[in-house]
């Protein structure tokens, strides 16, 4: 019997709405069980005590001084680091995005590398040069350790990467004619930018400014090295409660005010975004760089390349002459040799175990995050598939110390038994990984004009078929960078880790740390020697993938 218009418009509909949860569910039940139950149990453990809830513990910690001073100390600094940030890494996103260059694979790939360096060693490695004997002390006699500027250029340092890779994965694949159509009738090359190019670039620029105030406002290795006794972020402050006073109650409210905090500020980010994204033209951004022209444009691209070597190269070149005190590699030589003490094998065996963890994660993050993402963009999407939104980003502003110390007590009994699972690592940090899959394909998975999806629709292709045929086509780039970015975060990966790597099993972020929780110049010139490897590994990885995506985009692969 034919069906009548509005009986294939309800199927139709059904079909959209079991596509709709099928994308969704997996996402939801891997957050679910690995990070929300985890952290309930955390929190539970410290708030709930004989089995009776202690809410008024809350205020307790809250009328304290010395907490307040911490909550208005980690949300400054996060904004400011955040803002000066932006304002370093957007010419470097302009500059990797519109001009072509020798070197430029090689230089891409460097530039990231210091995001996925350990934060113990991205504090010591500016101690060397900003702290008592340091380069700035012994040039012109200035220290800048103990300062709020020493953390401040930390975190730019830190988290220069995510700007250049996020702002500018979509700035290289908007259409220049736009602005250059807005040049010809009379705008200034600042007007035509500031009114056709930044609302364009507004959704990846919020999602970039986000990201960098969620990792800045947990900051923990950085401020602990760099800050002293003087400065200290919530982070800091719970590793502090957690695994030095033992307070699991104080430890439980700091985790719930930077809960709240961290979903406030996503809630805040998700609306605002939402009111300004459009349907963007794109093209394919091979074509959209060129070499530099003019002396204006050299000379920005000449002024990226100072700020590169400058602040992102000159704190390497330190670990790298660190690691060769030794006269023959003698770090290096150490770290094939069993000590006995803190590592059950040789601290070379942690390169061999970051990679496969890494590896894992990567694929877990990408699957979770891209399933996300998909259904983030459906113009069906319901009410609590655009809550999800916020949710997902939840992992990056929770303390990673509260997620690994919960994998231990919440994942320690069947269904969920993983405490000798290989397994719980890459989890842990495919956690960190999600949310940089989903803030770098979202926005370009929403530029897409939907029209194309319909029309394919129209035309009884499957939700399959069109997303293969017209959004894969569009957001390879996209997923390729977000890859790049879970591998990254992965192997850097060190909060949530420490508690949950087994000591024969030793992540290089957490051998790093071992090494230099020891005293010594030969355990300090070790830790040099892995965080050197651990900088030429990502190195070499996040340059194969520049070449893997350069093919991609060239039709060589």
């Amino acid at each position: 019997m034919d069906l009548t218009r509005t009986e294939v418009a309800v199927r139709k509909d059904r079909r959209g709405s079991a596509a709709r949860l099928g994308l969704i569910a997996l996402p939801v039940a891997f957050f679910a069980a690995f990070f929300a139950y985890p952290v309930a149990a955390i929190v539970a453990r410290g708030l709930k005590v004989d089995g009776v809830w202690r809410f008024g513990r809350i205020g307790e910690v809250l009328a304290q001084s010395d907490v307040r001073h911490v909550l208005w100390f980690t949300t400054w600094q996060a904004l400011v680091s955040t803002a000066l940030t932006l304002l370093i890494a957007l010419p470097g996103a302009y500059v990797f995005a519109r001009f072509d260059f020798r070197g430029k694979q090689v230089l891409r790939a460097a530039v990231t590398v210091p995001f996925v360096l350990p934060t113990v060693v991205v504090g010591t490695a500016f101690l060397a040069l900003v702290g008592r004997g340091g380069l700035l002390d012994e040039l012109w006699g200035v220290r800048l350790d103990t300062t709020v500027w020493a953390i401040l250029l930390a975190h730019v340092f830190f988290n220069y990467a995510v700007v250049v890779r996020t702002v500018g994965g979509l700035w290289a694949q908007l259409d220049p004619r736009q602005e250059e159509a807005a040049r010809m009738l009379g705008a200034s090359p600042w007007k035509a930018w500031r009114q056709v190019t930044l609302p364009a670039l507004g959704p990846a620029v919020a999602a970039a400014a986000l990201m960098v105030f969620l990792f800045t406002f947990t900051s923990f290795g950085v401020v602990q090295i760099l800050g002293g006794p003087t400065f200290s972020t919530l982070e800091v402050e719970i590793y502090r409660q957690t695994s030095e006073i033992f307070d699991l109650s104080t430890a439980a409210v700091l985790t719930l005010i930077q809960f709240v905090a961290v979903g406030a500020i996503l809630a805040l980010h998700a609306w605002t975004v939402r009111r300004r994204e459009t349907a963007l033209r794109l093209v394919d951004a091979s074509v959209t760089a060129r070499r530099p022209r003019g002396a204006g444009q050299w000379a920005l691209l000449g002024g990226v390349l100072v700020t590169v070597v400058v602040l992102l190269m000159l704190p390497l070149a330190v670990l790298v002459q660190r690691s060769l005190d030794a006269p023959g590699f003698g770090y290096y030589r150490a770290l094939t040799r069993e000590d006995g003490g803190i590592f059950l094998v040789p601290p070379i065996e942690a390169i061999g175990n970051s990679l496969e963890y890494a590896v894992a994660a990567t694929v877990i993050a990408v699957v979770i995050g891209g399933l996300a993402a998909v259904a983030l963009t459906r113009r069906d999407a319901g009410r609590f598939v655009r809550g999800f939104d916020a949710l997902l980003m939840l992992p990056l502003g929770v303390s990673a110390v509260t997620v690994g110390f919960g994998f231990l007590i919440a994942l320690d009994e069947p269904p969920l038994d993983l405490r000798s699972s290989w397994i719980l690592v890459p989890l842990a940090q495919a956690l960190v990984g999600v949310p940089f899959v989903v803030r770098t394909m979202l926005p370009v998975l929403r530029a897409v004009d939907v029209r194309l999806r319909e029309a394919a629709s129209v035309l009884g292709a499957s939700p399959w078929w069109v997303w293969r045929e017209v959004d894969l086509p569009m957001v390879r780039r996209a997923l390729l960078i977000a890859a790049g970015f879970a591998f990254a975060v992965s192997l850097g990966e060190f909060g949530a880790t420490v508690f949950i790597a087994r000591p024969d099993n030793p992540t290089l972020p957490v051998a790093v740390a071992r090494l230099l929780g020891r005293p010594g110049d030969l355990n300090y010139g070790q830790a040099m020697a892995l965080s050197t490897i651990l900088m030429v590994v990502c190195a070499v990885a996040l340059l194969v993938l520049e070449r893997l995506r350069t093919a991609d985009r060239t039709g060589e692969f």
